[in-house]
């Protein structure tokens, strides 16, 4: 398990993000106290959730015509 503090964690997250999806534990400390625990998904769950997901558009209709026809409708 790797410690990081809130600043480093907070400037560096893409870093810190990346190295928790490939298996590591992070440990956030703010003035030297121990605040989060940071880390990775069971990859069950994880390949379940996308799965699951579900397009925000049906397939076939090109996002600019659907955007033109919801302005239509008057939702935007």
């Amino acid at each position: 398990m790797k410690t990081v503090t809130f600043s480093q964690f907070r400037n560096n997250a893409r870093k810190y993000i990346d190295a928790v999806e490939e298996g590591e534990e992070l440990e956030i400390v703010r003035h030297g106290k121990p605040v989060a625990l940071v880390s990775p998904l069971p990859k069950e769950r994880n390949a379940r959730y996308w799965k699951t997901v579900k397009p925000l558009f049906p397939t076939g209709l090109a996002l600019s015509r659907r955007i033109l026809q919801e302005r239509k409708e008057g939702r935007w």
